[in-house]
């Protein structure tokens, strides 16, 4: 078998990956692939030379209310009292995040992989902690895309749409294609 990647697969019991369109929005559901700036970030953390490829899988969404305080500050002045109070507005929205996500990080060599494999990772929130599950893989690229799951492909073409703007390259558009393999929201994956 020609070894092209040394795969880590990395568990936990919740995730969201927060997408660009959602700044706002009342009711957001968590992005299911890693876009370039999310994957540098992840190699920069990792300390690695590079994270070849990655799958994303998980059982489900679960809708989650998180109370958020607005930017700006109300002054509220009691004259009876001589009080003056500030306050900030408070809003509930609602997340959907993922269930029991599994994220494969494809590295070129085996190094690359035990760095990675000695660590956590956070799913874009500091809350959201994936730990490394199992041993390292050595598999092929071909064995690879028959893993189940969602995964980005970068770059621009007739099928890409745009994903967010890079912070890493001065906030560059980001484009790719959705690749999806398998049933990759369910509880079919979860034994592998």
């Amino acid at each position: 078998m020609d070894i092209s990647y040394h795969v880590v697969t990395y568990t936990g019991p919740f995730g969201f990956i927060k997408p660009w369109t959602a700044v706002r929005d009342e009711l957001t559901y968590s992005q299911q692939f890693l876009t370039p700036s999310t994957v540098e970030g992840m190699r920069q953390k990792l300390g690695v030379s590079e994270i070849c490829r990655h799958r994303l899988t998980h059982d489900g969404f679960s809708v989650q209310g998180e109370t958020t305080q607005s930017a700006g500050i109300d002054r509220k002045t009691v004259k009876k009292y001589q009080e003056v109070t500030y306050k900030r507005a408070t809003a509930v929205l609602d997340r959907g995040v993922m269930l029991n996500p599994r994220l494969h990080l494809a590295f070129p060599t085996r190094g690359d992989a035990e760095t990675a494999h000695r660590q956590h990772l956070c799913l874009s929130r500091n809350e959201d902690v994936v730990m490394p599950n199992g041993p390292i893989r050595e598999m092929s690229e071909p064995k690879f895309d028959e893993l189940t799951g969602f995964e980005l492909v970068f770059g621009q073409g007739d099928d890409a749409f745009m994903v967010g703007y890079n912070r890493y390259v001065d906030g560059a558009p980001m484009y790719g294609t959705l690749d999806i393999t398998g049933d990759p929201v369910g509880t079919e994956h979860i034994n592998r």
